[in-house]
């Protein structure tokens, strides 16, 4: 290597010389851009490393897809496989859901069985509390003069809170609310539909009572409004479960609220309920009053009274009344009817003889009674 320097050593020194020379121009000489100017070294120095950049980025893009598309989604087959069976099964669930609201709809309507719905509600905005550990309730500007009754239901967008307590003013009302110790509110379990009431403790917490310890209630069921305290309407929102104990014969079940009771700025109270039955959820079905209506025998319109002696008899519906072979015969009022001997079965029948009554002074066997002349049969025609 040293003899080839020493060989060469002025063209190297050459070589150098011009390589220093156009770094230096590269250094000093600027390209301008549309806004900016860049040395030429920059742009040098860019284009050399830019081909080596590219072959990097193209191998991490190239080992990125191939392990996120084949390697990590190698249990994606058997994922989906089972996300289509439950989606069957949701299916087939909603189905019989479907089916069974629709019954319960047609059941409903046919025993004539109504709900309250909210009909109007009064907004209203809270402008204090009672501030005592003993009550807990508050107020509202809303008085009797806004429609506000004693007992009215106030709830608010998160769930039921309390309701209309005494003594409404004009413009002001106390609400009592339901972790209040006196209160009191029929609640349901959304799952196991188990009915209980719902009260407040002296430390201000929420506990659903009546409730059997052979039921089964877990922490996370929600408590819903029963409708049968009626003051709230069936279905609102009351809290979700947070504790169950079995002390004795009751469960202690602990609720949390829905709604905040403690940071309370406005609340609407229910002033006006309907109760209506509910609507069947298909319009195609029929209700079962109307299957069962179809089913009923109906009974035929009473003929119009008439005077004709001439006019025909009402219509049986082709019906034939035959009487009890052991019912006795009708009375005649003392009349006998006697056939006529002589008359054949397939001639039409002759009239029937009437006779005499027997006297009523003297009994009939102390006196015969006389012969009536009997028509006689007319004579068969012979073939000439």
């Amino acid at each position: 290597m040293e003899n080839l320097i020493s060989r060469y050593r002025n063209l190297t020194i050459l070589a150098i010389l011009l390589f220093a020379q156009v770094l230096g121009l590269a250094v000093q000489v600027k390209r301008s851009s549309e806004n900016t100017t860049t040395r030429l070294i920059r742009i040098w120095a860019v284009d050399a490393v830019t081909p080596f950049e590219k072959v990097i980025v193209w191998v991490q893009r190239s080992t990125r897809n191939l392990w996120q598309g084949y390697f990590y989604l190698r249990g994606v087959r058997q994922e989906n496989r089972n996300l289509k069976q439950e989606i069957e099964q949701l299916k087939i669930e909603r189905v019989s859901l479907s089916e069974d609201a629709q019954q319960a709809h047609r059941l409903q309507a046919l025993l004539g069985f109504k709900e309250q719905y909210i009909a109007k509600t009064l907004a209203a905005q809270v402008i204090g509390s009672s501030g005592s550990e003993r009550s807990r309730s508050i107020y509202i500007d809303k008085g009797s003069r806004d429609g506000v009754r004693p007992d009215q239901a106030v709830i608010t967008a998160d769930g039921v809170i309390g309701k209309v307590f005494r003594g409404v003013q004009d413009h002001v009302a106390s609400v009592l609310l339901i972790n209040d110790q006196t209160s009191g509110v029929g609640a349901l379990l959304e799952k196991s539909r188990v009915h209980g009431v719902v009260r407040g403790t002296p430390t201000g917490e929420v506990v659903l009572e009546k409730v059997m310890t052979d039921e089964t209630v877990e922490p996370g069921e929600k408590v819903l409004t029963s409708g049968g305290d009626r003051v709230f309407p069936k279905g609102l929102t009351i809290g979700t479960v947070t504790k169950v104990s079995s002390p004795e014969l009751f469960l202690n079940i602990h609720i949390r609220p829905a709604a905040n009771l403690n940071r309370l700025e406005e609340v609407l109270v229910i002033t006006e309920e309907e109760r209506r039955e509910p609507a069947v959820a298909s319009t195609e079905h029929l209700r079962a009053a109307d299957i069962l209506a179809q089913r009923l025998p109906s009974v035929p319109d009473q003929p119009a009274e008439t005077n004709d002696p001439n006019a025909p008899p009402p219509p049986t519906n082709g019906l034939k009344i035959t009487p009890s072979p052991n019912a006795p015969p009708p009375p005649t009022n003392g009349l006998k009817i006697t056939p006529s001997p002589n008359a054949s079965t397939s001639a039409p029948a002759a009239a029937p003889v009437v006779a005499k009554p027997a006297a009523e002074t003297k009994p009939a066997a102390s006196k015969p009674e006389p012969e009536v002349a009997k028509p006689q049969p007319a004579p068969e025609s012979t073939p000439q």
